[in-house]
């Protein structure tokens, strides 16, 4: 199985991109997780970018806040998947990061998942690496089954109390 990127802008990221990482954990995915910088480290951005795919990655995730430009600078310099987390917090508490990240320009997409949506990005490198994996894309129809049946369960409560 291909490997799932997690990159992150800066350290101060972790506390929420932690979930992603943990969920694909959860899903057996093998993953390495890195701090770069877009504007910090912009040379070693591009060259982990540019090789990803010689090092058996399959989908880059990029978590960002403020100018949030790191999921756009990997997309740049690979044809891999890359997601997008825009992260809160700054000036306008995350819509910067989200209109950065979301708006990238024609013939380079950034698939973007919702402010600290980390644990949707990791769901969706799953379902991306499952098109030619049916243990994992039966993990994700298992995971699927179980939210279901939670919310079976919470609704038979509710109407127990009415």
């Amino acid at each position: 199985m291909k490997k799932v990127a997690v990159i992150m802008g800066s350290d101060s990221d972790w506390p929420v991109v932690k979930a992603a990482v943990e969920q694909l954990k959860d899903f057996g995915i093998p993953y390495e997780a890195h701090i770069l910088s877009a504007h910090r480290t912009p040379v070693e951005a591009a060259a982990y970018a540019s090789s990803a795919r010689e090092n058996d990655i399959g989908v880059i995730i990029c978590a960002a806040g403020m100018a949030a430009h790191l999921a756009g600078a990997f997309a740049a310099n690979t044809t891999l998947p890359v997601i997008g987390i825009p992260m809160k917090g700054g000036a306008v508490d995350g819509l910067d990061a989200l209109l950065s990240t979301v708006q990238m320009p024609s013939g380079i997409p950034v698939a973007t998942v919702a402010l600290n949506g980390a644990k949707n990005a990791a769901v969706l490198a799953a379902q991306i690496l499952a098109v030619s994996d049916a243990e994992l894309a039966a993990k994700l129809d298992a995971a699927r089954a179980s939210m279901s049946a939670q919310i079976a369960a919470k609704d038979a409560k509710l109407q127990a109390e009415l």
